[in-house]
């Protein structure tokens, strides 16, 4: 293998978590080394990604779980192997290593079959966890509130019950019936499945309350003329600091993989007087389990039901391009195609981190964009450049909504009243004639019941 230094002091909530590890873990990020290259093929995603970016994330990932990672290395691959994922040579190298370095763990970064799971922790005494059961580990540990978990043990159960293979001595068949002439009951794996599904299927019920529910607050934001900006991401990316920073929250951020899983909203007033609801989610992963995006749909409605979408990405990071064609990825999953979708805005932070040729290599970059899918630079750390995003918000709202100029009656209290709930109200003045004169702006689904409501006196504006 091919070691990696690591600060010890990284991906972890604070420093006092140093002492509290979880077991001490090797780390092993195997890659193919040629990738296929047909005529005509796409591009592999895998190709643009580098082995030691993808190891250093995985260590951060084991890290998360304050796991003591005592090792690490990249392992080169020709082939996988059916039955260990690597050769035989590395099996007994990782051995020997696990032996002498007392790790009770080793994390594989890849995808392991249950039988490669089973044949690897026979070889090296050690418990075998893969990136997908490293990822799930993570995100019931960040789970706090009763949907989160709810979430992740749904996801869990999934990829377990994948896992049951026979690796264990009490799978006999239990005796159906009574007396000799029962015929042969259930095996023990057979049980041990009947119960997860029965598990997954009170969670489904469980969550298909919480959809609902989810869907109520929906639907009493848009009786508030509120629009919803969702933040989304590759996780570690700054979407929980510019939250912070943005709404003066207190949401946990930190420079670690997945710091904040669960969803949270907060109102925020515009500099131009406009209001938004701001909502952070939970951040992406190259590899994201499948079951994770299943489970977590209920959550990430609320990037589906948004009326702007801010992609956050992290410019500091040698794979910044990888990390956003990740997250398309998963956005095309719900729906949102990325360079279409005219909700999506790019915001390019951390350029804090960025020296001075840096800073004007990106900034020349944004500039060459197509006016419409132009990037924001900022810093969510030291606030650099919340102005030009703000007022990108602001124009991308005013795009898909109507400007109202309304004559009301001056005593028309209950009409004004009215408009505060059902629209935006950006303006009111008293006019020459001694009307009221009010400029609103609404979703265009609400234009008709103002125009019904307050007649032919309203004229529309783009």
């Amino acid at each position: 293998m091919e070691p990696r230094p690591r600060d010890l002091r990284a991906d972890r909530l604070s420093s006092a978590n140093a002492g509290s590890e979880t077991g001490r873990a090797i780390v092993i990020a195997p890659h193919l080394k040629r990738v296929s290259a047909r005529a005509g093929a796409p591009r592999s995603e895998a190709a643009t990604r580098s082995p030691q970016a993808r190891l250093e994330e995985a260590i951060g990932l084991a890290r998360a779980i304050d796991l003591n990672v005592v090792e690490s290395g990249l392992v080169t691959l020709n082939v996988v192997r059916p039955a260990t994922y690597v050769g035989k040579g590395k099996v007994d190298e990782i051995a020997g290593l696990t032996k002498s370095l007392e790790a009770g763990i080793v994390v594989m970064d890849c995808a392991l079959s249950p039988v490669q799971q089973r044949n690897l922790e026979k070889a090296w005494s050690a418990k075998v966890v893969d990136r997908t059961g490293l990822i799930l580990e993570i995100f019931g540990r960040r789970a706090r509130t009763r949907e989160g978990a709810l979430q992740v043990e749904h996801a869990h159960l999934t990829y377990q019950k994948s896992r049951l293979v026979r690796s264990w001595t009490h799978l006999e068949r239990q005796r159906g019936g009574f007396g000799f002439l029962g015929g042969p009951g259930e095996t023990q794996i057979e049980t041990d499945r009947r119960l997860i599904e029965e598990r997954l299927a009170r969670i489904d019920a469980e969550l298909e309350k919480v959809k609902r529910t989810r869907k109520l607050h929906r639907d009493s934001r848009k009786r508030v003329p509120y629009p919803i900006v969702a933040l989304v991401g590759y996780t570690n990316a700054g979407k929980s600091t510019l939250f912070n920073r943005m709404t003066q929250a207190t949401v946990l951020s930190a420079d670690m993989l997945f710091a904040t899983l669960d969803p949270t909203l907060r109102a925020l007033d515009l500099p131009h007087g406009a209001h938004i609801i701001l909502s952070d989610t939970v951040g992406f992963i190259s590899d994201l389990p499948t079951m994770l995006v299943a489970a977590f749909r209920a959550t990430l409605e609320e990037v589906i039901e948004a009326d702007v979408i801010l992609h956050v990405r992290d410019m500091s990071h040698e794979d910044a391009q990888a990390q956003s064609h990740d997250v398309e990825q998963v956005l095309g999953e719900l729906g949102i195609e990325a360079g279409k979708d005219e909700r999506l805005i790019e915001v390019w932070n951390k350029i804090d981190r960025l020296d001075a040729e840096g800073r004007l290599r990106l900034f020349n970059l944004a500039e060459r964009q197509d006016a419409e899918r132009r990037p924001v630079l900022v810093s969510a750390l030291s606030g650099e450049g919340l102005e030009r995003l703000t007022a990108a918000i602001e124009e991308r709202i005013a795009r898909t909504r109507l400007t109202l100029d309304l004559a009301l009656d001056p005593a028309d209290g209950a009409g004004l009243s009215w408009l505060y709930r059902h629209a935006e109200v950006l303006t009111k003045e008293m006019r020459e004639d001694g009307r009221l004169a009010v400029t609103v702006r609404a979703d265009p689904a609400k234009v008709e019941r103002i125009r019904a409501k307050f007649g032919i006196s309203v004229k529309a504006e783009n």
